[in-house]
């Protein structure tokens, strides 16, 4: 038996969500699969951007979400050993944006909401404990193999969407390259109950903490703190994950001896790819399948977002008004991956070298670049537009 569908898509975490759910509301039937039991509990990702949260107005669920999450028009650049800090508000933003600030939620959050509404939609299906196999394509659609708990299923649909992550099978079936590097040392993610803000004068909910020994970034989400590190290279996890090194971390970042409780603790390798095209015929590259960076600037799962965005518009005019498809994805391909490496990747090596680098007096590089911004206001507002990614939207929607 052959399942027909408009368009598949692989991957039901927040970029999947966002992809199948908007297809299914523009009338376009839709089979949104995961391969986990639900939508992965992740913790890396967390904040949204301004044009990220418009989106999600357009498809009815920002009061949601936002009433699970956090606002955060503040964020700060501090130094840990001085206690000097900047803050950079993006409520001087609010003449481009409804939306002026950073919101602090967890990526599941979106990605459960969304796959539960696109299942109850009319023209859309959600399906976990699926796993792509493989797939063949002709040049009237894809026939996608899936592995069920109970059978292998086959699918036909016109287009497949890869949103399956940074291991991602579809694109490892396509062949196409995923260009870049992966850092030496791995990030520490650490969440904690902790009131972390008595140890601190005014911490806002985001924080870019560095000093001359070590950087690491400070992120209130609604009920937790998590905390950022870097961990050096090593031939083992464990030492990481142990409680030895949190009581470290804790003790350099507060300054304490007591034992503070952890709710997670991840430690992950770090990656800066694009892949070398975000088209393989009817297979379609977005997110983590498609680019990867490091997340000082809470661009990734943003980023994935616009993809989202770019492609669903596109396959509308294919799908529905019937447009030629070859030239709309071979743009769809230009724009996505010229703003991945152009901005994305060109932006976060600069914030990771900005947090590493030490200038004479002992203050990072990113400290020295931000007290220039707070005194000069068209820097600072040209640098806000570019943090909140309205920037790169402006350029994408240039590149024909």
């Amino acid at each position: 038996m052959i399942t027909r569908t408009r368009v598949l898509v692989a991957g039901a975490g927040p970029v999947g969500a966002v992809t199948a759910y908007r297809l299914a509301s523009m009338g376009i039937d839709t089979v949104l699969l995961e391969a986990q039991p639900d939508c992965p509990e992740d913790m890396r990702a967390s904040t949204f951007h301004p044009p990220s949260l418009e989106m999600m107005a357009e498809l009815g669920v920002v009061d949601e979400l936002i009433a699970d999450g956090l606002k955060a028009p503040v964020y700060q650049y501090r130094n840990r050993s001085s206690g000097h800090h900047i803050e950079l508000d993006m409520g001087e933003l609010a003449d481009v944006t409804a939306y002026p600030f950073r919101l602090q939620c967890e990526q599941y959050k979106l990605a459960r909401l969304l796959s539960a509404r696109h299942d109850a939609h009319a023209h859309g299906t959600t399906l976990f404990n699926r796993r792509v196999l493989g797939f063949e394509q002709d040049g009237d659609g894809v026939t996608v193999r899936v592995e069920s708990p109970m059978a292998i299923e086959t699918y036909r649909a016109d287009y497949l969407i890869a949103a399956d992550g940074a291991n991602s099978t579809v694109r490892k079936w396509t062949g196409v390259e995923f260009e870049g590097f992966t850092w030496p040392e791995r990030f520490l993610t650490l969440s904690t109950a902790y009131p972390i803000e008595r140890h601190f004068d005014y911490l806002a909910n985001v924080n870019y903490v560095a000093d001359a020994q070590e950087w690491c970034v400070l992120l209130r989400v609604p009920t937790l703190w998590r905390i950022l590190v870097p961990a050096p290279e090593s031939e083992s996890d464990t030492p990481f994950l142990s409680d030895a090194y949190r009581d470290k971390v804790f003790r350099g970042l507060l300054g304490i001896e007591e034992t503070v409780e952890t709710h997670h603790r991840t430690l992950y390798r770090v990656h800066q790819r694009v892949a070398k095209s975000f088209r393989h015929g009817r297979v379609l590259l977005v997110g983590d399948a498609a680019h990867l960076n490091n997340p000082l600037g809470g661009f990734g799962m943003n980023s994935g977002i616009h993809d989202a965005w770019n492609l669903t518009g596109k396959l509308r005019e294919i799908l529905l008004e019937g447009a030629a498809p070859d030239a709309l994805l071979d743009r769809f391909d230009r724009q996505r991956r010229t703003i991945c490496t152009e901005f994305v990747q060109a932006q976060t090596i600069q914030n990771k070298e900005g947090m590493e680098g030490v200038a004479a007096d002992g203050r990072s590089l990113q400290e020295l670049r931000m007290d220039d911004l707070a005194r000069d206001s068209a820097k600072r507002r040209d640098y806000l537009l570019k943090a909140a990614m309205f920037t790169s939207l402006e350029r994408e929607a240039e590149i024909d």
